[in-house]
């Protein structure tokens, strides 16, 4: 060890490295030295030492007038002068590096955490959005399981109501069940009429006629309507949305009598 010390200090390593004549790995290997063993550390302090009482030594006192030119020179030209660096610790580079390296990592992992979030939050999103649209679907379905079973129940009757000349397009069809007391309508095809009207549903009773509803286009959807017990005939009249009174020889467009 002692050995490698004295070739160390008889390299002239030292001395360029305390004016500043050296490059950075070499720096860094005789801070290394100087923070590692004590005779580096004395010989390094010893060459500052020699290097001022130098510096003192063969200073010479300026000629009058030299520092008023000196000052004028620099005031036109600026130039810098080479300092002895400063010793920098190798284990301060290093914590230095490894700061640098804990931060860049901590951004990027903060930056994959968020985007991660962000996804998390848009598959939720979705499920979401799937079960509503499941739950929905359901509900149609179990809409649609109550009508079939409401059609293919062997009480239910079948009703086929078509339009005459006034409305040749128009064609319902009614199911009615006076078992368990239910009607519902299917609205197949319903031709177009004008803003100031409407197609009426109505039963004919012995002694009157009762209004179901209006008829709309149900988009083939099976609607429920009033069920009337005593009910002789189902017909499907034009009214005025205003209030106007029609004639009723000539509103009527569909009739079909239920008593057969």
């Amino acid at each position: 060890m002692e050995e490698k010390l004295h070739t160390f200090l008889q390299s002239g390593l030292l001395e360029r490295y305390l004016v500043g004549d050296t490059s950075i790995a070499e720096n860094l290997e005789v801070e290394y030295q100087i923070d590692n063993h004590s005779e580096i550390e004395n010989a390094y302090i010893k060459l500052q030492n020699n290097l001022e009482i130098l510096a003192k030594a063969n200073a010479v006192e300026a000629p009058l007038g030299v520092l008023n030119r000196v000052l004028e020179t620099t005031k036109k030209t600026t130039k810098f002068i080479a300092m002895p660096q400063q010793k920098t610790p190798w284990y301060s580079i290093a914590a230095s590096l490894a700061a640098f390296a804990f931060a860049t990592l901590s951004i990027y992992l903060y930056q994959k955490n968020q985007a991660l979030n962000n996804e998390n939050n848009i598959v939720v999103d979705e499920i979401y959005d799937l079960r509503g649209d499941i739950d929905k679907n359901n509900s149609k379905l179990d809409a649609l399981a109550f009508q079939l079973q409401k059609l293919n129940n062997p009480d239910s009757k079948k009703y086929v109501l078509n339009g005459n000349d006034r409305a040749k397009d128009l064609k319902t069809v009614a199911y009615i069940n006076p078992v368990d007391k239910t009607s519902m309508i299917d609205v197949v095809s319903l031709p177009k009429l004008p803003e100031n009207q409407y197609y009426q549903l109505r039963a004919e009773l012995e002694d009157k006629m009762v209004s179901l509803g209006y008829l709309e286009d149900y988009q083939r959807t099976l609607k429920p309507i009033p069920y009337m017990e005593d009910a002789l005939a189902l017909s499907i009249v034009i009214q005025n949305k205003n209030g106007e009174s029609t004639s009723e020889e000539n509103n009527e467009v569909a009739e079909i009598s239920l008593k057969k």
